[in-house]
Formats: structure tokens, C-alpha cells, sequence
């Protein structure tokens, strides 16, 4: 029995909900949803860096990777800015993600790493498009 079958779905669920989840924290941290910015049930306030242009690119990059458009680029910018995240805040008090706090931003980096390696998978919004434009194109012409 080969377990193949279930790579691009299982692939696709992956990608959905990491980039949900992360979505998630820009919520939190832009309009106070879900507990609010680091559970203090308030946003970060506008324009504040870094903190207010990560929740930005949380919401957008992990929205977009949900939905699997421009998922490759999305993906990029977030696994980028976990790594920030991670170098930059967390790897200051200890060498390792587990003595330091940043398991999340590391596993975010790593996962958002990944997904722009592989891609968005059958059930994505790019897949969709891409079986329209390849219908398309089949199409024979009629005059």
C-alpha cells in the first residue's frame, strides 16, 4: 500500500495551517482579537516597530499562505521575519530555541521555509488558477 496519494493533500493541510495560525498573531497583535497582543487582550500600537510590521506581515503573508496565492513570496517574507524574530529578540538570553523562548519563532522560520521550497500543493488558489489557464488553453478555437 503506497501512502502517495495523500502527500499533496496532507501537504496542503500543512501549508493551511501554519498559515492560519500565524494569521492568527497578526489579529492578535493588530486588533487585540484572540487575547490581543502577547495575551494582553490590547494591539500593538500603530506603526511601532518592529512589533506593529511583523503582525503586518503575519496577517498578510500568513493569509495569503492559507489561501496558496503568491504563496512562495509570502512564505519568504515570513520565514524571513521569524528568523529576525528569532536572531534579533530571542537568541540574545541563550544559544538554544528551547532556553531562550523563540521554539516558535524557530518552527514558524523552518515551516514558512519549507512551504516556500515546496510550494502550495493541490489545494491552493495558484493550483486552481493553474488547472483554469490549463483548460484554457486546451480549448479548441472554433471560427
Amino acid at each position: 500500500m503506497t501512502f502517495d496519494r495523500f502527500t499533496g493533500p496532507v501537504w496542503s493541510l500543512f501549508r493551511m495551517v501554519v498559515g492560519l495560525l500565524f494569521a492568527c498573531h497578526g489579529l492578535a497583535s493588530l486588533f487585540g482579537l484572540l487575547g490581543g497582543n502577547k495575551g494582553t487582550g490590547e494591539a500593538v500600537p500603530l506603526g511601532t516597530w518592529p512589533g506593529w510590521y511583523a503582525a503586518v506581515i503575519q496577517l498578510v503573508c500568513g493569509g495569503l499562505v492559507l489561501v496558496g496565492l503568491f504563496t512562495r513570496p509570502a512564505a519568504i517574507l515570513a520565514s524571513g521575519s521569524m528568523a529576525y524574530a528569532y536572531f534579533v529578540v530571542h537568541q540574545q538570553t541563550g544559544l538554544m530555541p528551547i532556553q531562550n523562548g523563540g521554539v516558535t519563532s524557530a518552527l514558524y522560520a523552518w515551516s514558512f521555509l519549507a512551504v516556500a521550497a515546496l510550494g502550495a500543493g493541490p489545494w491552493s488558489v495558484e493550483a486552481l488558477l493553474s488547472r483554469r489557464r490549463a483548460a484554457t488553453t486546451a480549448e479548441p478555437v472554433t471560427a
